[in-house]
């Protein structure tokens, strides 16, 4: 499913606008990013938990040449299902 499928599903369950389900659909997406990069979490109870991780400095290879090359530390978002999402799979 891609954002537009989601926004048509969104309006329809809801029986808004598509116009009304994108902005809704913008507005958490971009909620979630703000509290992220403030290094909070976002709990969402039975569906799940975004957060962010710290990822460490590591060294990696180059796959067209071979050389190894240092990949810098950086952070990364993370998402872990709940209980009930995880059942309905």
């Amino acid at each position: 499913m891609n954002k537009a499928e989601l926004i048509d599903k969104i309006a329809g369950d809801a029986e808004i606008s598509k116009k009304q389900a994108a902005a809704a659909l913008d507005s958490f997406t971009e909620a979630i990013a703000k509290t992220l990069k403030k290094g909070d979490k976002v709990t969402l109870v039975g569906f799940g938990t975004f957060s962010v991780s710290k990822r460490a400095a590591r060294t990696g290879r180059n796959p067209q040449t071979g050389a190894t090359i240092k990949i810098k530390a950086k952070k990364v978002a993370k998402f872990k299902a709940g209980a009930t999402l995880s059942s309905k799979v």
